[in-house]
């Protein structure tokens, strides 16, 4: 059985007000981007990245860019020359290159890095602890939907060579870097700083950062490590960080004008304006809301995928598919591949989220999987050639208000039988449950979890929300065992996911109403649905498709 949830800032229902804005919306986008955006498959590069140091040395554009790496790693004092210390073992180092594109397919730099090979580290030697925190994408969409409910300021910053700024408490040793000889012979680089390929870089970096934050008067905040909070009277401004990448973001236009001044500064970051692309998500802002998708993240899945010129299918699964275990299994290479699909696809879960049922079922066979998933997976990507101009609408709506989908699909495993649940992503139970009831249970547990968590965050941004928080179940008898003061002898076995929402109700911060199924927007998560009803449900979810309009599709 499959389960879902969705949490979000008060979803456009599919009144015929709703249809009429987002009309309107739509028309405003064609007229502001028509100029600015050119369809990504007519910018694709031809350019291709060297293998090895040999052979990037022979070309002008990548010795610059190794050229400004080494500089920058001798500005920041990175390394001593010197022997090697008794006892102490030393690790390579090798050139990775990379090829930078900006949000239309376009080159926007071509970067060398130097990494080490922190594979051959020991641990208690070479390095001690390795854990950074990281943004949650959950996060990251919570804070676009208050963006664009409160019109705040929205900036990107990327700081350069961040990890190199990270102060290293060990004792690392490295080999001579390719393109910097050494004077002498048998001496060695002993690393004064983090560099990048060290298991520690990222914990160093981490650490250096948010002590500056902290300096600044910036709070950590409690339920996700990786967001900083800053409130002055009225004023608020909010720091996201993801390893090098930050998000920059408040009502106040002289503190976050001062931030960044002052992270320049300390740091050499590179402002990069108002957010347009952050972690393959593609960001259109303007004074209706905003719009969310992962276009370029798709057709380069495609093009990797060699499906580019593929015929589309209007659903991502044949409403009629049962997967199982049957077909011939893949060999080690084509394995490979279905496990890398599978977690792209899984990544595009977070702005496509009407492919998650089709994408957890080929998931559950993700260690042995043939060639019947395998041209599963190949009507999933048919499917997003057709609708690779999707996105996620966060209407400008000011309303301040959670709201929470709760359904099931119960037993449909055929290998386990157990349920799957999640929020955004599915994830399998532990349990299998006896009954439709049980599992609707467990899943109203975990979505009153989440909502918990997403009115912290609310709660550092001192943001009130309405309360209760509703949360829409089309199933009545889970609904009347929430509520009811008598738990029956078929629930006793699920008792405690039974008081953990029913302790939310109680106390108004959760209430449960009954939705039809027809309304039921968490099927596009739980079942294969029919094209009539997958259409009317992906609208529901406030999914639009601009690109194609724009391209007259």
């Amino acid at each position: 059985m499959d389960v879902q949830h969705i949490a979000d800032f008060d979803q456009p229902t599919a009144s015929s007000d709703d249809v009429t804005n987002v009309h309107e919306h739509n028309d405003t986008i064609k007229r502001s981007t028509r100029s600015k955006r050119t369809p990504f498959y007519l910018s694709i590069s031809s350019t291709t990245k060297p293998r090895t140091y040999k052979e990037a040395s022979k070309i002008p554009q990548w010795t610059q860019a190794m050229h400004d790496e080494l500089k920058a790693l001798e500005v920041n004092k990175t390394w001593v020359i010197g022997d090697l210390a008794l006892g102490k073992t030393i690790i390579g180092c090798h050139w990775i290159y990379k090829i930078k594109h900006k949000f239309d397919g376009s080159i926007d730099r071509f970067k060398a890095r130097l990494v080490a090979k922190g594979y051959t580290q020991l641990e208690g030697l070479d390095y001690l602890e390795t854990f950074a925190p990281i943004a949650k994408l959950t996060t990251l969409h919570l804070l676009l939907a208050i963006i664009a409910s409160n019109q705040w300021i929205l900036k990107q910053l990327d700081v350069n060579n961040a990890f190199l700024h990270g102060d290293l408490h060990e004792s690392v040793y490295m080999q001579p870097t390719p393109g910097l000889p050494i004077h002498k012979p048998n001496q060695v680089y002993k690393l004064q700083r983090s560099l990048y390929g060290l298991k520690q870089a990222g914990r160093q970096w981490y650490d250096k950062l948010s002590t500056f934050l902290l300096s600044n008067n910036y709070i950590c905040s409690n339920v996700d490590h990786s967001l900083f909070l800053k409130h002055d009277t009225c004023h608020t401004t909010v720091i996201l960080i993801y390893v090098d990448d930050i998000v920059l973001l408040g009502n106040n236009a002289t503190e976050i004008q001062h931030i960044i001044t002052s992270l320049e500064n300390l740091f050499h970051i590179k402002n990069l304006g108002d957010l347009t692309y952050f972690l393959g998500l593609e960001v259109s802002k303007n004074s209706s809301g905003i719009h969310l998708s992962q276009r370029k993240y798709i057709l380069d899945l495609l093009i990797e995928a060699g499906m580019l010129n593929c015929a589309p299918m209007p659903t991502p699964m044949a409403y009629s598919s049962r997967l199982t275990n049957q077909g011939d299994l893949l060999n080690d290479e084509d394995a490979y591949s279905y496990r890398r699909l599978i977690g792209r696809l899984i990544y595009l879960n977070n702005i496509i989220p009407n492919i998650t049922s089709s994408v957890n079922n080929l998931s559950q066979f993700i260690s042995t999987p043939t060639t019947l998933h395998q041209q599963a997976t190949n009507c999933i990507l048919r499917y997003l050639k057709g609708s690779h101009g999707n996105d996620i609408f966060l209407q400008n709506n000011n309303t301040n208000k959670l709201k929470a989908y709760s359904d099931s699909d119960w037993a449909t495993c055929p290998e386990s039988k157990k349920s799957i649940t999640g929020y955004s992503k599915s994830k399998r139970q532990q349990t299998i449950s006896r009954s439709s009831s049980e599992a609707k249970y467990r899943a109203l547990a975990n979505v009153t979890c989440e909502l918990q968590w997403l009115t912290y965050i609310l709660q550092d941004f001192h943001i009130s929300i309405v309360q209760p928080t509703i949360v829409y179940c089309d199933n009545r008898s889970t609904i009347q065992n929430t509520t009811n003061q008598v738990f029956h002898e078929r629930t006793k076995h699920i008792e405690i996911d039974c008081h953990i929402v029913k302790e939310n109700i109680n106390n108004d911060l959760l209430k449960l109403l009954p939705i039809s199924t027809n309304e039921q927007v968490v099927d596009l998560f739980t079942k294969l649905l029919a094209q009539s009803t997958f259409k009317y449900l992906k609208f529901r979810l406030g999914m639009t498709d601009i690109y194609s309009q724009l391209e007259g599709g």
